[in-house]
């Protein structure tokens, strides 16, 4: 992916670019200069036999060569971009939703055991050094297993995890807020307060408890985003007693309101296949944060690619530039 510089650690030595309009001047003047002449004599019985050079390769050419110019000056210049860079350390509270709706079968082999096996690849996505915790949550929300670096530990949590009545999303953000208030400090500065996300995962709505709007904005004053999933098919049902089909629709609404207030954002998944996606687009986000980095070796890169091109087209040429 291209970079596109925000600064230059040494501005005052793009002044060489001014080159670059100056040959491609010089450029068109030998073309035109190439072709007057061409005009101007009569072509003898060598010239006729001799293959003539396709004007586009020498334009290709030439044109690569000034992209190489070009790089190498802005490479020169010690240019700084907008990169990614991996967290060192971080606390991510995996929060999911466990409440009857989870047993419908709209995504194989059910929405939960799906949701678990996805939970437990996306362990792994995360950076060694963050912290992880688990919080579930139905008609109530408890923190089941506290920030830890032990992803084994989270995984059986998660294997363990099974349905009760009603959906408290509300409380499932509060208790995720008390998780990552119990993050262990950083050994090496214990002073620091280490980033943390919620990535919630859900397939209905708050039927009990305190309003999650609430908790998205006190999770947003507090500088924790909620990454929220809205997870399951419009077609999603389960049977009831009297074996009649209960429709249990994933809601989008609460969800999305959700990751706005708190400043997070909000996916959907209506198969495992794409909660494997979207957890693994979250990791990226969370794992790591935009940073100014010098990047001088890309377009040192670039220079040396157009360089190698515009040797390449010379050498198909055979013959001489204009």
């Amino acid at each position: 992916m291209a970079l596109i510089p925000t600064e230059f650690m040494r501005p005052d030595r793009l002044w060489w670019l001014l080159l670059i309009p100056a040959l491609v001047a010089l450029y068109l003047f030998l073309v035109w200069w190439r072709r007057s002449r061409s005009k101007a004599h009569t072509i003898n019985n060598l010239e006729r036999v001799l293959p003539r050079q396709q004007a586009w390769k020498r334009h290709v050419a030439v044109g690569l060569a000034i992209l190489a110019l070009g790089a190498l000056n802005v490479a020169f210049a010690q240019p700084k971009a907008e990169v990614d860079v991996p967290r060192d350390r971080a606390t991510i509270v995996l929060t999911l939703d466990v409440s009857l709706s989870m047993q419908a079968s709209d995504v194989a082999p059910n929405r939960l055991d799906a949701a678990k096996a996805a939970a437990k690849e996306f362990l792994q996505l995360l950076p060694t050094g963050f912290n992880v915790s688990l919080v579930r949550f139905a008609g109530t929300a408890a923190v089941v297993v506290p920030p830890t670096s032990d992803r084994g530990v989270v995984a059986a949590a998660i294997d363990s995890l099974d349905v009760a009545p009603y959906t408290a999303i509300g409380e499932g953000i509060y208790s995720s807020l008390d998780a990552i208030a119990q993050a262990p400090p950083d050994p090496n500065d214990p002073e620091s307060t280490a980033p943390g996300a919620i990535v919630l995962l859900s397939d209905g709505f708050t039927n009990i408890g305190r309003d999650s709007a609430d908790a998205a904005t006190e999770s947003k004053g507090k500088g924790i985003p909620i990454y929220t999933i809205a997870y399951g098919t419009a077609g999603g049902y389960l049977i009831g007693e009297g074996g009649q089909r209960e429709p249990v629709p994933v809601n989008h609404t609460e969800l999305s309101q959700i990751a706005r207030l708190s400043g997070g954002k909000k996916f959907s998944a209506g198969s495992s296949e794409e909660l494997r996606q979207v957890y693994a687009s979250i990791a990226r986000s969370v794992g790591y944060v935009k940073a100014d980095q010098e990047v001088t070796e890309t377009y040192a890169g670039y220079a040396v690619v157009f360089a190698g091109l515009a040797v390449l087209a010379m050498m198909s040429l055979a013959a001489r530039w204009p």
